[in-house]
């Protein structure tokens, strides 16, 4: 009977060793290229000492070594090494269609980054929407990255949520459903007439694939590391429980009336495909529409789409009663700057796109040099938002990256005040609480994923 039980016990404890270990499958066998080919470039892929080497080459768009299969969910590790100077990424769930800009490669990125800012391991939209991820949502994990050495990467695409570690550091936390399955594909990037970077190397080993028994093998994603998610009009469990909360549906107008009014406008707002929209086609002349409720201190989220010379904003602090519509308070400029005039107005482009509207400048590289001004995704592209008030600091973030932040009554915020369209606004940046208002300023601009989340 001793010897049964101990049998059984040396059973349980291989079967848990294999499911921790997982039943891992090779993607590379080391030898040749075999399971994999080669889309849109002409830089060259060889195998060197059972590793795959890919090589920078001059006039060649970005190249990329493709699996022949595709996966769905999936647990993905491999060790990568890149020349300084360089900059590329292995793509996930991604695709090559002829209907898609004649076969471009598209689809989730996961970053190798040889540049200052340190954004290895978030994640890229290759060819479609631009970052999702960038590694200032997880400012601890921007030093994991080692130049020019070997840099361990694990990748867990499961359901919705794409989440990586780079050396075993906890780098992203994506919540996205756009793209359920695709190829992966390692990728040498294009340096155009860089001649400094031509010839220069990315080498890849140890690839390796998990599709089964996925959540016995997940690790736990550290509680510090922000989740970002772009699900349409819908919360997830993690963010209900952080207190997050849409304040606007996604489908009616519950909870919104235009400024001045007790009610929402009888036009000139369309509600289509989860999209809130002012001035679609004929259906002009709504009005500034705000919340019912008023706001104090919070962190607010919104994605925009603007169309060509289009300009509105996202404003807040705004008093707007029934019948006393006054819209005057702070504004997220939301602004195509290169074919609206406004861009070129104001002071020092304080009129900009996600400016603090004719007071502050919205500029990235007040924070960090190694980036440029603002990272925008484009008209006809969705961009977000990220609005934070925390008693008399006020922050603008763009597309996941910090452009400006000013203190309320500071000596700064006064002079900015003294100097813009404000200076006799009685009152103007002392109000502690207010209305968020989305701005009709006679274009048409898209709105969606409006989320909130009160300090």
């Amino acid at each position: 009977m001793r010897k049964l039980l101990t049998l059984v016990i040396l059973i349980v404890i291989s079967f848990g060793t294999y499911a921790a270990k997982g039943n891992w499958e090779k993607l590379f066998n080391g030898k040749d290229l075999t399971g994999w080919e080669r889309l849109n470039g002409t830089a060259e892929y060889t195998i060197v000492n059972g590793e795959i080497v890919g090589t920078s080459k001059t006039n060649s768009p970005n190249t990329f070594l493709a699996t022949t299969r595709t996966f769905g969910d999936f647990i993905l590790e491999y060790d990568m090494k890149m020349d300084t100077g360089l900059n590329s990424g292995v793509q996930i769930r991604s695709l090559s269609t002829p209907d898609y800009n004649n076969g471009r490669v598209h689809g989730y990125q996961v970053e190798c980054d040889d540049a200052p800012r340190g954004w290895s391991a978030g994640i890229y939209d290759e060819a479609r929407r631009g970052w999702l991820y960038p590694m200032e949502y997880n400012q601890a994990a921007k030093k994991s990255y080692k130049r020019a050495q070997w840099n361990k990467y694990r990748i867990e695409a499961i359901g919705n949520s794409i989440r990586t570690w780079l050396n075993d550091v906890p780098c992203a936390n994506l919540i996205d459903d756009m793209t359920p399955t695709g190829f992966i594909a390692l990728q040498v990037h294009a340096i155009g007439k860089e001649e400094a970077n031509a010839g220069k190397t990315i080498s890849w080993r140890d690839i390796r694939i998990m599709t089964k028994d996925l959540e016995a093998n997940r690790k736990k994603m550290d509680k510090s590391v922000a989740e970002v998610s772009y699900l349409n009009n819908t919360l997830t469990d993690n963010e209900k429980a952080n207190g997050w909360k849409l304040f606007w549906d996604g489908k009616t107008t519950n909870g919104w009336r235009g400024a001045g009014l007790a009610t929402f406008p009888d036009k000139g707002w369309t509600i289509e495909d989860g999209m809130l929209i002012p001035n679609k086609g004929e259906n002009k002349g709504g009005g500034d529409i705000v919340t019912t409720k008023k706001y104090k201190n919070f962190v607010l989220e919104a994605d925009f789409k603007i169309t060509e010379g289009a300009n509105s904003g996202i404003k807040y602090f705004i008093q707007s009663e029934p019948g006393k519509p006054n819209t005057v308070g702070f504004e997220f400029q939301v602004l195509d700057d290169a074919k609206h005039p406004d861009a070129k107005l104001g002071t020092d482009g304080n009129r900009t796109l996600a400016s603090l509207y004719d007071l502050v400048k919205a500029d990235s590289r007040v924070f960090d040099p190694s980036q440029p001004v603002k990272r925008v995704n484009g008209v006809g592209q969705w961009n977000r938002a990220r609005i934070e008030v925390n008693g008399k600091k006020v922050t603008h973030y763009l597309n996941g990256v910090k452009v400006l932040e000013i203190v309320r009554g500071s000596d700064s915020f006064k002079e900015h005040i003294a100097q813009s369209k404000f200076n006799k606004a009685a009152g103007f940046g002392d109000f502690d609480n207010g209305y968020i208002l989305l701005q009709d300023h006679g274009n048409e601009v898209a709105f969606r994923n409006l989320k909130i989340r009160e300090l």
